[in-house]
Formats: structure tokens, sequence, C-alpha cells
């Protein structure tokens, strides 16, 4: 019985051993198989948008093993970065930062000024009342000067001025407040002020809905603008936020030769594939809507999608000096009940599992 006894401890001894050098090996395998960032090595920086949240979960791992640069979600937006006037909360941001540091991780910045999340007060004075032109080009020049001087050699390029354009197509630029108040200067200051707090930083004019015929000549109507005052902007953004039935490869390809003419640098800034056919407006549940929606046919549309989207990265590789995703994985996308209340998407090459989808093997294998 003794004898009996010490066999089995002893087996039991060698299988605990076995199962922990085989769960090492499958650990350094899982460390040592290339990531994104390694299948494009030779030709662009693969980024991520991130949160100091998933930063503190699993989702942390694969971030550093598929990327080499990340993208603050909504950090260093103006509404979460300077909630009053004189109160910055630097938390967030730094924290990404420093995980970028530690990393060996380019960082974006995402972004300086923009219509959504600006908080309140930027535009009101004591008494509620809508600020003056004077009044507000000199809180934003303020904001921009601070933000830019804390991540001066740290943050390599800014989305300066974001979605500044009008969708409509009897309207050239969108009539926000900045816009209402400021007319189009405000744009041009934003780049001058970005470029004197960082003088070698890039600065990007960011923007959706790119590969639309009539918004993307405006866009580059107002580039060329910017240019010829010799306005420091040095790039444009395509934020990408696509889906399975849009762009076709013509349109991609239109909307990237009609860009690279411009001679500024190119970046996929946040890009995501929605499985779900293309909408703009926001709206509520359905008959037809469905939330498991990730079937085999959509799988297929979306691998087709990405792999399109790819194909035409790589040939631009001369004016595109970065790709994005806006956010890390299928447990969570900013098109969860966007623009369908109650709907789940699946728009990234990674599953809830944090597994590469079969989307992911038609971008890497070229």
């Amino acid at each position: 019985m003794k004898y009996l006894s010490h066999v089995i401890a002893i087996l039991l001894v060698v299988t605990i051993s076995l199962s922990c050098v085989a769960y090492r090996g499958r650990s350094a395998a899982l460390q040592e198989a290339p990531g994104l960032k390694d299948y494009y090595r030779d030709y662009f920086p693969i980024g991520v948008a991130v949160s100091t949240r998933t930063l503190h979960t699993e989702e942390a791992g694969l971030v550093i093993r598929q990327f080499n640069s990340v993208t603050p979600e909504n950090a260093m937006k103006m509404g979460v970065i300077h909630p009053g006037e004189q109160q910055y909360n630097w938390r967030e941001a730094d924290s990404i930062a420093a995980f970028a540091r530690r990393n060996g991780m380019k960082l974006r910045g995402h972004t300086l000024v923009w219509h959504n999340q600006a908080p309140g007060w930027i535009f009101k004075d004591a008494n509620g009342q809508q600020v003056s032109k004077d009044v507000l080009l000199q809180r934003l020049k303020e904001h921009i000067t601070t933000v830019v001087k804390r991540y001066k050699g740290i943050v390599y390029a800014w989305d300066v001025a974001n979605e500044v354009i009008s969708d409509r197509k009897d309207e050239f630029y969108r009539n926000s407040l900045w816009y209402q108040i400021c007319g189009d200067e405000y744009i041009e200051k934003a780049f001058q002020w970005a470029h004197e707090a960082d003088p070698d930083a890039l600065l990007f004019y960011n923007d959706y809905n790119e590969i639309n015929t009539v918004k993307r000549e405006k866009i580059i109507r107002m580039l060329n603008s910017l240019i010829s005052k010799g306005v420091p902007v040095h790039g444009v953004g395509l934020q990408a936020h696509w889906a399975v039935n849009e762009p076709s490869a013509a349109q991609l390809d239109k909307t990237m030769a009609d860009f690279a003419k411009l001679g500024l640098k190119i970046q996929i800034t946040e890009l995501d594939v929605s499985v779900y056919r293309k909408e703009h407006e926001m709206r509520g549940w359905a008959t037809g809507d469905s939330a498991m929606a990730f079937t085999a046919e959509k799988e297929q549309l979306q691998l087709e999608q990405f792999r399109r989207c790819f194909e035409s990265f790589r040939k631009y590789r001369s004016v595109l000096t970065g790709v994005t995703f806006w956010n890390i994985s299928d447990r969570y996308s900013w098109l969860d009940n966007f623009p369908v209340r109650g709907r789940k998407d699946y728009p990234l090459l990674f599953d809830k599992a944090l597994q590469p989808k079969k989307a992911f093997w038609a971008v890497v294998k070229f």
C-alpha cells in the first residue's frame, strides 16, 4: 500500500511538472508568435485605440503582442482632459502615455479640437452667455498649448482638428459652436498653436465618411487651402469606419489616390469593419435586426473586406504612414449599440475570447 501511494505521488508530481512545461511552452509560443506589427514591419505601424480600463485587463497583453502604436480612445479629448477652465484631468492620458513608453510603442494624440465631447464651459462666460470669438480663440490656444507641451516628445502625431467638414451636400463647414463663434479661423489657428507647442509633432486633419465623393472633395479643398497658406498641416487621417458592403475596391482605390495627390502623409486612424450594411443615422431596433448576427456569411464578407482594405493599404505604402484599429477586440466596440440601439457588432480582427478571427489571417497572409 505504501509502495502504491509512493508511486501515485511520483506520477502526480511528474504529471504536474509536464503540465507546467507544456503551459510554459504554449505561453512562450504565444509570446513569440508574430503580431500584426511584425507582419507589417516593412510597411507601416499598426496601432489600436485603448482606454485605461482595457490596459488593466488581459487585453493589455494582446495590445503589446499585436500592435506598436496606441491612441487614447477618449482620454485626450477636450471634455475629458479639460473639464473645467482651471481644471485638467491628466490621470488617464498619463497612464496611457506611460504604457506606451514602457512597451516601446508610438503614441498618437486624439484630438485637440472637436465639436463633440467639448466641455460646455469653453463656450460660455461667467454669466452663462456665449463668449466672443477672441475669448474662445484664447481659450483654445491655452488648451492646445498646455496639452501639447505636456506630451511634447511623447506624442509623435496629433489629430489636431477633427470632423470640421459637414456631411450635408449644401454645407461646407460643420455648423458647430466653434464655427458659429470663430468661423473657419479656429482650424488654421489650432494647427499653428499645436506646431508652436511641439515643432516636431506630426499634425493631422482627421475625418470620417472620406470615401464619399462629395465629402472627400470638400476635405481636399480645405486641406489645399491650408497648405496654400503655409499652415503646418502634415497629414490627413482617414477614420475608415467602414462596413462589409463599403467601400468597394474601386471606391477605396479612388479615395487613396485622391488623398495621395495632396502630398501629405496619410494615416488610417480609426479602422473597423461592421458586419452589417452601412447606416449613417442612429435608429431603434427593427424587425429583422439580430443580436446574434456574426454568421458564417458575415464572417466571410468581413474577411473579404479586410483583405481588400489591406491590399490597398500596402499599395499606397509610400504615403500611408500608419493604420490604427478603433478598439481591440469584439469584446467591446463603439459600434455596439450604434447606429442600432441594442445591437452587438463584431468589427475587429480579434473575437471576444481575444483569438484571431479568419479576417486576421486574410490581413497577414500576403
